[in-house]
């Protein structure tokens, strides 16, 4: 829920079915000071999670790039998945579901919206990506079942320093 400052890390084992799958995710920073560490990352990846802010209309405009860089690195050799996040902030919202999914298949990518803050879809996000990993296609269709419909309605009173969200943050920090 924090910004990214150069590269994060983090392991995370998931059960899947009768599987075990462990994922290593290098969250690196979007912003453009930070590009030049991007492709040592890409380059090594199996799947490029390419994240967007629903409330900001150039970090969406912003994915195109995303998306270019990692085909560059590795071609048609990698899984990419655009998330739409921020969700829980209805009333500031710039981007619409419609757009995300026509960009997601624009270039081939698998979409989902989420909330990392109040913690909708992260964990079916996270399914689809383990189950979409090579050697795991029969758990790569992902049920549809499995994902939250987020309807929230705006909140009233808002305030600048972001005391419009509409479910408390959970303790004990990842929501994945």
């Amino acid at each position: 829920m924090q910004a990214t400052i150069g590269i994060d890390f983090l392991s995370k084992t998931m059960y899947l079915e009768d599987r075990t799958v462990r994922l290593q995710l290098w969250d690196t920073a979007g912003q453009e000071r930070f590009r030049s560490l991007i492709p040592s990352y890409i380059r090594d990846s199996s799947v490029a999670v390419i994240v967007y802010d629903v409330t900001d209309r150039q970090s969406f405009l912003n994915t195109s790039k995303w998306i270019e860089e990692v085909n560059t690195q590795r071609g048609g050799d990698v899984l990419i998945f655009l998330v739409g996040n921020k969700t829980d902030i209805v009333d500031k919202r710039k981007v619409s579901t419609d757009e995300g999914e026509a960009k997601a298949q624009e270039h081939g990518a698998m979409f989902i919206e989420t909330s990392a803050k109040a913690g909708f879809n992260i964990k079916p996000l996270f399914r689809k990506i383990a189950g979409s990993l090579p050697g795991l296609d029969a758990i790569s269709s992902a049920k549809q079942e499995d994902m939250v419909d987020i309807n929230l309605r705006p909140s009233t009173g808002s305030s600048a320093s972001g005391a419009n969200a509409q479910v408390e943050q959970k303790s004990g920090g990842c929501s994945c």
